[in-house]
């Protein structure tokens, strides 16, 4: 039994980076966020004869921007990321979920050489039939993962007690995925 919405039909459906966005959120001195995007990723949801979706992504960490390039490159050092050793971040699902109107996507996550099970929380926004290049299909996902799980364990302590940076990371992802006209 299918859980996919109908409008998705069969075959893969790739993800276009110019009408999407990798964004993410993080606590900064305890009373504010920072907020970025991934420049540079990569992914398609592939749809089973029988309805079964899958999803495969890939971020090129490297192409992070905060609008600073100082803290960017930090970010990209061994501090963080460790760009030069892991330049990418891999999603791979491992089961899609109906959660009332919208989808669990349970999956395997690599950052910084490290995989643990994380769960997007997805919204499918429709398929509009395009503009002759084949129908396109909306979702809007996130998911909460805390960077110490993934091995970037940099402490920065305040004075006054707390961390410049937050230990949880909210990703955020607007995806546009375009299936090719027949």
């Amino acid at each position: 039994m299918s859980i996919t919405p109908a409008e998705l039909t069969a075959g893969t459906w790739t993800i276009d980076p110019v009408h999407s966005q990798v964004g993410f959120t993080v606590r900064h001195l305890m009373v504010s966020k920072v907020r970025g995007v991934f420049g540079a990723f990569t992914g398609a949801i592939e749809i089973g004869e029988d309805g079964t979706p899958s999803v495969k992504a890939e971020i090129d960490v490297t192409s992070i921007s905060t609008g600073n390039d100082q803290r960017d490159q930090h970010i990209r050092s061994a501090d963080f990321f460790d760009a030069e050793n892991f330049p990418t971040a891999t999603f791979v699902s491992t089961s899609v979920e109906s959660d009332g109107d919208d989808y669990l996507v349970n999956g395997d996550f690599t950052l910084h050489g490290v995989t643990k099970p994380v769960t997007l929380k997805m919204e499918f926004n429709g398929v509009n039939p395009g503009m002759g290049q084949g129908p396109v299909a909306g979702f809007d996902a996130k998911t909460v993962i805390n960077r110490k799980d993934f091995g970037i364990d940099i402490e920065m302590p305040l004075e006054t007690g707390g961390s410049v940076v937050g230990d949880k990371i909210t990703i955020t992802l607007e995806i546009e995925a375009g299936k090719a006209a027949a």
